[in-house]
């Protein structure tokens, strides 16, 4: 536990495709090193955290969104950008989720176990898009 700041997880990508689970591991990580309440609203941290999180959040994106939000020296700000610029991946994937699970069949995959994989991964998308799954909806 105490190395967690070595451990390391994908930069977010210019095009967003990966920010949901960029967004999930940046919060986790920055919750276990106790300085995820800089990227809250109305927060009291102090400006040694707001740095720590700001070479944090920069060590964690491409290298053109570095650029594009170089002048940015606050995290809850650089939070917020980057929220209003790819948080909209929820209306992208719901439907797409959505999709999958209608015509998820167990006849379409070879093993038990990669159907299941997909069940999961498609109800977990769902749900993190606030869709509920009833089990009617089970394939």
């Amino acid at each position: 536990m105490a190395n967690l700041a070595k451990l390391n997880f994908v930069a977010l990508n210019i095009t967003g495709n990966n920010y949901l689970t960029w967004v999930v591991d940046a919060r986790i990580h920055l919750e276990a090193e106790n300085i995820g309440e800089t990227i809250k609203e109305e927060n009291n941290a102090s400006f040694q955290d707001q740095v720590k999180v700001m070479i944090y959040i920069r060590r964690h994106l491409d290298e053109g969104l570095k650029s594009e939000y170089l002048m940015v020296d606050n995290p809850l700000a650089l939070w917020k950008a980057l929220r209003n610029r790819y948080n909209h991946q929820k209306t992208v994937i719901l439907p797409r989720a959505r999709y999958e699970w209608t015509h998820l069949r167990i006849q379409n995959f070879k093993l038990v176990a990669v159907y299941n994989s997909a069940m999961f991964r498609i109800s977990s998308q769902m749900k993190f898009c606030g869709a509920t799954i009833t089990e009617e909806d089970i394939p």
